[in-house]
């Protein structure tokens, strides 16, 4: 766990507790049209099937908010209406039983606008996500610093908040995202010296697959390891379930998160005799879903081989077409290397953990 982490104010979101001590949680965003309901409602379970914990959809139009009457019914996640400017959306939204809106104060017109939301968040609880990204920020404060940065981002998701605060509202969540790494760092270094309220990293518009999730893991990493932040999404041009997996793999890399199981592999090397490549891939896709608490490494040699595959709770030390298997640093036997993975699901299911 990152010892230093700082505690924030927690906000609840549909029984998720976002801030303070909680764990951080992973949220990821349909990709479906919000009134196409059959498809919105299946790709929502297949994210909390992957482990996601908080979900977002987009609300473009009344009519995707009017479909969230009927989404939330057959969901078991909480869910985020994500609001621009339109704040009877919002309205629509909160009497559906959304149970957080994403949506800027400042962005939704007159006073008595933002009154209505704010006082409809309040009496039922929902919290708001003030989201910034680097490509948003107001045109005033935009040409105050000539360019996006970090302290213009700030200077933006201060604005809102003050608007919040003055109506007596303060279950808040703050996101910075900006697609610069740096910049988000910076960002969100900078507001977390300045307020208390819990934080939603990400990298905004990251990109696609491999890309975008060293992007993230960078930048999100980055910040968990310095304790800022409480909430993630890892934003890819892809299924949504990736984001999910990568987000956990990242908390589980700060060892920030237990659930599921923790796979290591070498890189492998000239010295190796077996093809390992294909057993690590397979293992890792017949891993995904299992939430056992254990560590599996896959080795290619007999130099690190053997000594890192007795440290975890389930290793393989492959040799020429074989693997020798250990199990909490006891050798259980070998293995031609054909049946390697059905060896290793096989352990897995028996493990105690």
């Amino acid at each position: 766990m990152i010892e230093n982490r700082k505690k924030t104010k927690t906000v609840n979101v549909g029984g998720i507790k976002i801030g303070g001590s909680e764990i951080v949680s992973v949220q990821s965003m349909t990709k479906t049209k919000t009134q196409d309901i059959d498809a919105t409602v299946a790709q929502i379970r297949q994210l909390k099937a992957a482990g996601c914990d908080i979900v977002r959809s987009a609300v473009p139009d009344e009519e995707a908010a009017l479909a969230l009457k009927d989404i939330i019914p057959q969901i078991n996640i909480p869910l985020v209406a994500d609001i621009h400017f339109n704040y009877r959306l919002a309205l629509i939204a909160l009497e559906a039983g959304v149970n957080k809106i994403r949506i800027n104060p400042g962005n939704i017109g007159k006073r008595e606008r933002v009154e209505k939301v704010l006082k409809a968040c309040k009496e039922r609880n929902v919290p708001i996500r003030i989201g910034v990204n680097s490509g948003s920020i107001e045109k005033n404060i935009l040409k105050k610093y000539g360019h996006p940065s970090a302290e213009g981002m700030v200077e933006s998701a201060l604005y809102h908040v003050a608007i919040c605060e003055e109506f007596g509202f303060n279950d808040i969540v703050i996101s910075l995202k900006a697609t610069d790494v740096q910049m988000m760092i910076e960002a969100y270094r900078l507001i977390s010296s300045k307020i208390d309220y819990p934080l939603h990293l990400g990298v905004t518009e990251a990109g696609p697959g491999n890309i975008g999730m060293i992007k993230s893991a960078v930048g999100i990493g980055t910040l968990l390891a310095e304790g800022i932040g409480d909430t993630i999404r890892v934003s890819l041009t892809s299924d949504p379930a990736d984001e999910i997996k990568a987000g956990l793999e990242i908390l589980k890399s700060l060892n920030m998160r237990e659930a599921g199981i923790k796979l290591v592999s070498c890189p492998t090397c000239g010295r190796i005799q077996t093809n390992m490549i294909p057993i690590v891939n397979e293992v890792q896709e017949r891993i995904q879903g299992i939430n056992k608490n254990l560590v599996v490494a896959i080795m290619g040699c007999a130099v690190n081989g053997p000594g890192e595959a007795r440290e975890a709770d389930l290793g393989i030390a492959c040799g020429k077409d074989e693997g020798l298997f250990f199990k909490k640093g006891e050798s259980i036997g070998k293995v031609s290397s054909d049946k390697i993975v059905d060896r290793i699901m096989e352990e897995i299911e028996k493990f105690e953990e």
